[in-house]
């Protein structure tokens, strides 16, 4: 006999779950969608990313003067804390899978054409290609600019000691001329993302599809560029010297500059960001 009221019971808590379910899902749907296109209708603008870059700039050259007025014991200022060893050493190979997986959707979704995406793809090797580069310019450059010292309880000695190699194989410490290779790489994703993720502004401009996956892999993306903007600061508050930092920031810009700034936008180049994707206007009306 009390079957029948624990059954309708039961009948009644599912519908009331059903329906939460739905509503979250709703909002979360909702949440998605108008944060996709106010983040993308912000990176979108040319005005925006020309103050994005003075502000770049601003945190390399005033950003060390917060040190006076920060926590120098919060997890930040330890080379060893998490986002350091997960995220900044790693910081390319994040924004590869990242904007990656954007650029893929984007292009692809846009044009239905494996060669065209495989071009818009290529600046990432482009910018890998650019970053062991780099890196190996700056260990040259530490290497010419350094010399050997061994560590004494009175201080440092100075050894004759030619190079780096045979110098730490003796146990002792070669300093030179470090430019920030941190500062260098999180000032070139940052810039390089931003480019990057602002076609999405014109790709919903057009209509064409914009289904959930893709709106969440844009967001993915604006946070990713959000913590990187958040570790540039703690590196140039934090840690290397004041010249080492700029000099890492300038390389990263002129880095920026000379792909997305200049070769890009030649013929013979990967093409710059969105290039070839949206039909123009005027080339639709020729057609009707």
């Amino acid at each position: 006999m009390e079957r029948g009221p624990v059954v309708g019971a039961r009948a009644q808590i599912q519908a009331l779950l059903g329906c939460l379910v739905k509503v979250l899902l709703w909002v979360a749907s909702a949440l998605l969608y108008f944060g996709s296109e106010q983040a993308a209708r912000l990176l979108g603008s040319p005005c925006l990313r020309r103050l994005y870059h003075a502000w770049l700039a601003a945190v390399v050259i005033f950003g060390p003067l917060l040190q006076f007025h920060v926590n120098s014991r919060t997890i930040f200022a330890s080379h060893g804390n998490f986002f350091n060893i997960k995220f900044v050493n790693s910081a390319w190979g994040w924004t590869c899978t990242f904007l990656g997986g954007f650029v893929l959707l984007v292009v692809f979704l846009a044009t239905r054409r494996v060669a065209v995406t495989a071009r818009h793809l290529s600046p990432l090797v482009v910018g890998a290609a650019v970053w062991r580069g780099a890196g190996r310019a700056f260990l040259l450059i530490e290497d010419l600019t350094g010399s050997c010292f061994e560590p004494l309880p009175q201080g440092l000695l100075l050894h004759e000691l030619p190079d780096r190699r045979s110098c730490l194989a003796a146990g002792h410490q070669w300093r030179g001329y470090t430019v920030s290779s941190h500062t260098f790489l999180l000032t070139f994703c940052c810039l390089l993302m931003a480019e990057e993720a602002a076609v999405f502004a014109k790709y919903l401009a057009h209509g064409l599809p914009a289904g959930t996956p893709l709106r969440l892999v844009f967001l993915l993306n604006v946070l990713l560029l959000g913590l990187w903007n958040f570790l540039l600061l703690c590196t140039v508050i934090y840690f290397h010297q004041y010249t080492h930092k700029v000099v890492g920031a300038a390389v990263g810009t002129f880095a920026w500059y000379l792909t997305y700034g200049s070769w890009y936008h030649q013929p013979w180049s990967p093409g710059s960001p969105g290039h070839g994707l949206f039909p123009h206007p005027h080339s639709s009306r020729k057609h009707n």
